[in-house]
């Protein structure tokens, strides 16, 4: 069952107005889609909130209208604590989107016993799925994850509902031996009062004749 959200019809315009309604703790938000005219609408900030760290995608509008929508864009402030703006997209459950989710990784690579790192080259997923199943994240467990080894995105075993449209052989994560950072004074070949060529240089001198 989607979370519900309580929104109001809304007259007011300008940066001016539309500050002072943040004050009262109520965001401004847009309602489109399925070609229908775009609703302006106003909805507490904090009840917004409380959606998005529930993980929730899809909810159910309710009062000024009554339709179900994905969350679709969520304007922050500066410091990406409070919500400023939410724009809504009209759909139906079973209705197929397209979203970008987070990647989760779970677990702990034996790799890194044998000397190994684990780097995360992929951080989020392109994918589309029925609005009513949008999943919260995507995780990834490692606990298998050995030196040299590596997890693509074809390795990924997902609902069936879910189609992934990032490039299959994408790789998002593996374990690999640590990068040897030079000893200090080893890249000083040329010797401490060897300066490199600037490229461009001589051109740029030959200009000023």
């Amino acid at each position: 069952m989607a979370d519900s959200l309580q929104v109001e019809k809304r007259d007011i315009r300008g940066k001016k107005r539309l500050r002072r309604l943040r004050d009262t703790g109520t965001i401004p938000a847009v309602l489109y889609g399925h070609k229908l005219e775009a609703i302006s609408l106003s909805v507490s900030g904090g009840d917004v909130t409380a959606i998005i760290n529930h993980g929730a995608r899809m909810v159910d509008l309710t009062g000024a209208v009554n339709e179900s929508a994905l969350i679709r864009d969520v304007q922050w402030d500066t410091f990406g604590h409070h919500p400023i703006h939410v724009d809504f997209t009209r759909v139906a459950a079973d209705e197929r989107v397209e979203m970008v989710v987070a990647i989760e990784f779970r677990g702990e690579a034996p790799g890194i016993k044998e000397g190994g790192v684990v780097q995360h080259l992929l951080h989020e997923l392109q994918i589309e799925c029925p609005a009513g199943q949008i999943p919260e994240k995507i995780e990834v467990s490692i606990n298998e994850l050995a030196l040299d080894d590596t997890i693509r995105v074809s390795d990924l075993k997902l609902d069936p509902s879910i189609t992934v449209l990032d490039d299959e052989t994408q790789s998002i994560v593996h374990c690999v031996l640590p990068t040897e950072q030079p000893e200090e004074g080893e890249g000083d070949l040329l010797g401490e009062s060897a300066e490199p060529e600037v490229i461009g240089r001589k051109d740029e001198e030959e200009s000023d004749d």
